[in-house]
């Protein structure tokens, strides 16, 4: 599946896209932040504080209790804010 990477999260992976494999025991959206936090310093820098990271699959919004299977593309998103 092809990861995408979004503004802060794309400068401290130092990427804006990627094609990854996650090992089979990930299946949820909380699965794979965990997964991609583990890959190295700059992946748990972005990705150290999960919960604040937004997510779509295949360019739908999800919550990070969905799952991953089938999943062509996901991108990860900082908070947004308004102005």
């Amino acid at each position: 599946m092809k990861a995408v990477y979004f503004a802060w999260v794309r400068e401290r992976v130092g990427c804006s896209e990627e094609e990854i494999t996650p090992p089979a025991d990930v299946v949820s959206v909380a699965d794979l932040l965990a997964w991609l936090g583990q890959r190295g310093e700059e992946y748990e820098h972005a990705f150290g504080n999960a919960k604040v990271i937004r997510v779509a699959i295949d360019q739908m919004h999800v919550k990070h209790d969905a799952l991953i299977a089938g999943a062509r593309e996901i991108a990860f998103f900082p908070p947004m804010t308004g102005g």
